[in-house]
């Protein structure tokens, strides 16, 4: 069958979704970052105290390697879950009963969340452009160089990141939060392995160390130096005036480097043949286990007589309290039991790790486990279609929804309890209200997304990169005072906790009234 009716209607349903506008408005914004303009206080790329002269080489280069880290960071959220979709609006089923095939099917889903990255993309090289022209330090324009780094370093890594969206998919079908877990250490260990210093480009998939190998080469020229001991990729704020220019004309791929582009190509094709093999076609028939069946007992019906003095007297109850109590058994019972095992793990680290560390390292991790239960609070009613009746119920603004965000925050605060213990034992206050503030802004953000977007997705991505982003001590997205212990952090959290607060009430209140 032809493949390409599948993949012209998979990217225009992913294409008309909210999330897709928002990323893609996201991506411009960010995009804007990549090449600090001239009296800018930071750097994305700074090898030692050398930035490269603003030519086409340099704005083509830098934009290509940051292009590749974040669309790879935030891609995987932003198309993964399309058999999902198509399960849950009953597509699915019916391309089972067609002759489509399981690889004809998977490669259409890659190739489309394919297509949406290259249209992010795009959107960005425009945007590249013409900050060239906008930050122009009289370098003449080559478009070629441009072109060259996007088509043999972040297309083919694009390519893999939507192999990996569909693979991931079919092997943890049930499982989004391994999926989303798995993604996150697999990322950070290929940032990791792209930082080395080592000649091995071919196995970079990211497709970065090439690059930054040859400007690293370049800098220890001028400086007539052995080692370079400051080189970074990412946001470094602070310094930037102080940098020294260097000339940077691009490079000369060696064919080894073509060829293992080539590679990644080829290995995410076979993956994806692979994955055939254990795709479920849409056959979701859980197996249950054969009972015996019971042997029916004939009983005497016999007339009773209703005494309706005897009958229990109906009471009123509009507490909060059963609201609540439900809303945190739906968010504990949520995913498979083992998955507390590890968040068991994530508690005791917290109590037994250093204090800095614990703060720094294991409680966003731990708060980003939970990313499945939290990114659907306020759109499970929705997902499971029973909106109408939850909106129906008695003052749902007040009771239904105040519910909902009090049991996600008393989850990230159960999780959190032995750091905040320790924290009260050293007299960290401040520390201590920035955690609380910290995981209130988290489920505030959660339920702004949520009745936004009427979806989970954007809060997955937006919840991810804030995650990456304090693990690699950025301390701009610092919400819970790991990097920065001051007043004006709770003041600031504070702020936008009452923001986002007057939005969730706001819109879940036109909600209400127009439903």
């Amino acid at each position: 069958m032809n493949i390409f009716p599948l993949i012209k209607y998979s990217y225009l349903q992913r294409v008309r979704n909210y999330n897709f506008l928002i990323t893609l408005c996201t991506s411009l914004a960010v995009a804007y970052t990549f090449v600090p303009a001239p009296d800018a206080n930071y750097s994305t790329i700074r090898i030692a105290d050398y930035v490269g002269d603003y030519n086409s080489a340099w704005f083509g280069y830098v934009t290509a390697i940051m292009s590749s880290l974040f669309l790879s960071l935030v891609g995987f959220y932003l198309i993964n879950g399309g058999i999902k979709t198509d399960i849950q609006t009953k597509v699915g089923q019916i391309i089972a009963t067609t002759k489509v095939t399981n690889t004809t099917y998977l490669f259409s889903k890659v190739i489309s969340g394919f297509f949406i990255l290259l249209t992010i993309l795009g959107v960005v090289l425009i945007m590249s452009i013409a900050l060239f022209h906008s930050y122009n330090e009289n370098f003449p324009f080559e478009i070629f160089q441009f072109i060259k780094p996007y088509f043999l370093i972040t297309i083919p890594t694009l390519f893999f990141i939507a192999v990996l969206a569909v693979v991931f998919e079919v092997f943890f079908r049930n499982y989004t939060i391994l999926q989303n877990i798995g993604f996150f250490f697999l990322f950070s260990f290929l940032m990791l392995s792209s930082r080395t210093h080592q000649d091995h480009f071919s196995s970079d998939m990211l497709g970065t160390k090439i690059v930054m190998n040859k400007m690293e080469n370049q800098v220890r020229e001028l400086t007539q130096g052995d080692h370079i001991k400051q080189l970074s990729i990412g946001y470094v704020i602070g310094n930037k005036n102080a940098a020294k220019k260097f000339h940077f004309n691009g490079m000369e791929f060696p064919y080894s480097f073509v060829i293992s582009r080539i590679f990644w190509i080829a290995l995410g094709t076979l993956l994806v043949f692979l994955a055939t093999g254990f795709f479920h076609r849409f056959s979701l028939k859980e197996s249950s286990t054969q009972k015996a069946p019971k042997v029916a007992t004939q009983t005497e019906i016999t007339n009773k007589e209703i005494q309706i003095s005897g009958l229990s007297k109906l009471t009123t109850n509009f507490s909060i309290l059963p609201l609540l109590r439900t809303e945190l058994l739906l968010l504990i019972r949520k995913g498979k039991k083992w998955l507390w095992f590890i968040n068991g793990i994530g508690i005791l680290l917290l109590a037994l790790l250093p204090l800095e560390i614990s703060h720094q390292f294991v409680l966003p991790i731990l708060w980003f486990f939970q990313v499945s239960r939290i990114s659907d609070l306020t759109t499970k009613e929705f997902t499971n279609k029973v909106h109408y009746f939850a909106f129906a119920s008695f003052n749902p603004l007040h009771r239904l929804l105040i519910s909902q965000l009090l049991a996600s925050i008393l989850l990230l605060l159960f999780l959190a309890l032995p750091l905040l213990v320790r924290l009260i034992l050293a007299a960290n206050f401040i520390a201590l209200s920035t955690v609380i503030l910290g995981a209130i802004f988290i489920v505030f953000l959660a339920a702004a997304f949520g009745i936004v977007t009427k979806g989970k997705k954007l809060f997955e991505v937006v919840f991810f990169m804030i995650t990456y982003t304090n693990i690699n001590k950025i301390p701009f997205t610092d919400y819970f005072g790991a990097l920065s212990q001051n007043n004006f952090l709770s003041v600031k959290l504070t702020i936008c906790i009452l923001m986002l607060g007057t939005m969730v009430y706001s819109i879940r209140n036109y909600q209400l009234k127009t439903s």
